[in-house]
């Protein structure tokens, strides 16, 4: 149960009670950590405090980030397990579906980062990566300052 109202900051009670977890084994090096998004959903925090909680993970040395995949127990030595496909390819894949499907259309524009986060509750870099994979991809194009859009079909993968 946390105290929000007592001495010890929320995101210190939050990362003591996921060490805890680590400390009873229930919780190994290499397992995923609760995302920002899981830990956000369950204490009722803000992202920026459950950031914080990872942080505060690292800094005691019981955890280690991959950005686009997420924090695991320990120090990164040992193999992870991963929570299956990484965030930004799982948002790029289903925006290509919805390409293929003709949901987004030719020369039209794929939804923006700040949709995306609010859409996925995603960190501003997985959404900037996912957009990056369409591209790399083949899906999409973008235009400085102005967004990404979908390429014309003959220009699609496999196109």
């Amino acid at each position: 149960m946390l105290d929000r109202d007592g001495p010890v900051p929320v995101y210190k009670q939050i990362a003591e009670m996921i060490r805890t977890r680590i400390d009873r084994g229930d919780l190994a090096s290499g397992d995923p950590l609760p995302s920002e998004a899981e830990l956000t959903a369950e204490y009722g925090i803000a992202r920026l405090t459950a950031r914080r909680v990872a942080r505060e993970l690292r800094e005691q040395g019981l955890a280690h980030t991959i950005q686009g995949e997420g924090t695991f127990v320990g120090d990164g030595t040992v193999p992870r397990v991963r929570r299956g496909a990484a965030a930004y390819e799982r948002i790029a894949d289903e925006i290509a579906d919805r390409i293929r499907r003709g949901d987004l259309k030719p020369g039209r524009p794929v939804p923006s980062e700040k949709t995306l986060i609010q859409q996925y509750g995603v960190a501003k870099a997985t959404a900037r990566h996912a957009t990056a994979l369409l591209r790399e991809r083949g899906w999409v194009f973008t235009v400085p300052y102005r967004g990404s859009y979908v390429r014309d079909p003959g220009a699609w993968p496999g196109g």
